[in-house]
């Protein structure tokens, strides 16, 4: 689910220190969403064409088959499950960095943002359930209750520096408590039967690994080889393998292994060093180079493990891993009589109902509430006008809503019709919530002039 996601918000203007990588971050998610809209686009045309090849593709078997183990999983269910565990390992971390030491740090700032997601929750799944309850479809309540971080930092980068910067970071934590809200249900609500030993193994691995982050052993290998073994073991115990991913970013050490004196203490001596071998021309280069290289590594490790991790996966999941997904989800057939069957649907109705308008009501209402109780407070520069219009980006649900949807149904054709909603539903909330806020900054450039 990486740029730096530290996002205090005051009455000042943020930090540079803050601001910068704030930036970065909203630049590889609109960018991503750009990607994850092409990807979508070339999936619905691809499963239209004439002839089955999109299922056909992605319908096909890859095993692996080892003398205790045999994972024999579609290409489909291998993005699903194996490449989206990396895509959820990011979103762990995205979650550690802001309940650490991001907006959710702070309980006072935490409030607004984990009320309006409660809000952006509770309310589409009960619209959802209102229509569905007592059907086949009843399983489905989740699907509405996502919303999707690249689309939606996408469409509000598309309103430029006209948007609050505070909206943004308000947006973007929202985004984050609302993921927390959707592991929790993937984890609770559509799990399989468990197997106790494979998830004891599961947990003795992750706590291994947590012991072998305060022991401070750092070679990568030994982690990603665990890791591995940890994926298995859950995939195995019936929680859903995406899940391990989660787990594994929540345990990553957010402290560095070298604090600041370390870092000065041994950083001193290796540039004296380095300097004393240039002194010494060629006879010297292997002593400066062996410096500099340890220097080298001094600094890296002087920087958390999680904010490298974050650094180096989100480029991956927002322009790859994602993209792909949506390749291998997003084809519906829209042949055959699907449109008409969706429209008269209540698995359609309420998540088009859901995303449309319990998203947008929901968080607005539960936001409202919250700072007319005094729980909390807007920050500086938004004002419920803004809240609202980021409630209707936040009913762009489409990735975390697929992959729900996934989960719930295993008949075909709920599957089909719970994707047809959440593809017009987000393709309406997009606009939707472009055209409100971009109103809405205009109106304000007007006022001000």
């Amino acid at each position: 689910m990486t740029s730096h996601r530290s996002t205090s918000i005051s009455n000042d203007p943020l930090p540079k220190r803050l601001v910068k990588p704030l930036e970065e971050f909203l630049d590889t998610e609109a960018l991503g969403g750009v990607l994850l809209l092409v990807a979508a686009l070339a999936a619905m045309i691809w499963a239209n064409l004439p002839g089955s090849s999109y299922e056909d593709f992605w319908s096909t078997h890859i095993s692996i088959d080892v003398d205790f183990l045999v994972l024999d999983l579609s290409l489909a269910h291998w993005v699903n499950d194996g490449l989206m565990a990396i895509f959820f390992f990011v979103v762990g971390l995205e979650i550690k960095r802001e309940v650490m030491r991001g907006e959710l740090a702070d309980p006072r700032k935490a409030a607004l943002p984990v009320a309006a997601a409660l809000g952006g929750m509770i309310v589409p799944a009960a619209i959802y359930l209102a229509f569905n309850a007592g059907t086949d479809g009843q399983d489905g309540w989740g699907i509405p209750m996502a919303t999707d971080i690249a689309f939606a930092v996408g469409v509000l980068a598309l309103v430029g520096r006209r948007a609050p910067l505070a909206l943004k970071v308000f947006l973007l934590a929202l985004a984050i408590a609302d993921d927390l809200g959707a592991i929790a249900v993937i984890a609770v609500f559509y799990t399989d039967d468990l197997d106790l030993a494979w998830l004891a193994l599961a947990g003795a691995l992750l706590g291994l690994m947590y012991l072998m982050g305060r022991a401070g052993i750092r070679d990568a290998i030994v982690y990603v080889a665990i890791a591995v073994v940890t994926w298995v073991a859950v995939y195995e115990s019936g929680v859903h393998a995406t899940i391990a991913g989660v787990a594994l970013g929540l345990i990553t050490p957010i402290t560095p292994f070298f604090g600041k004196q370390e870092l000065s203490e041994s950083a001193l001596p290796l540039v004296a060093e380095a300097e004393a071998a240039e002194d010494m021309g060629e006879a010297g280069a292997d002593v400066r180079n062996a410096a500099l290289r340890d220097l080298e590594e001094l600094a890296r490790e002087s920087q958390p493990v999680l904010d490298r991790l974050e650094h180096a996966l989100h480029p991956w999941t927002s322009f790859v891993i994602v993209p792909i997904f949506a390749l291998a989800n997003a084809g519906v057939y829209l042949g055959g009589g699907a449109v008409g069957d969706a429209l008269g649907s209540r698995v359609t109705l309420g998540v088009v109902l859901g995303l449309v308008v319990g998203k947008p009501v929901g968080i607005f209402v539960f936001s409202w509430v919250a700072v007319r109780l005094g729980m909390a407070t807007l920050p500086a520069g938004v004002h419920f006008g803004h809240v609202f219009g980021a409630g209707l980006i936040a009913g762009i649900g489409f990735t975390v809503s697929i992959f729900i949807a996934n989960l719930a149904f295993e008949d075909a054709a709920l599957v089909s019709e719970a994707k047809i909603g959440i593809l017009f539903a987000s393709a309406v909330m997009g606009v939707v919530g472009l055209a409100t806020l971009w109103r809405m900054s205009n109106h304000q450039a007007t006022d001000a002039a």
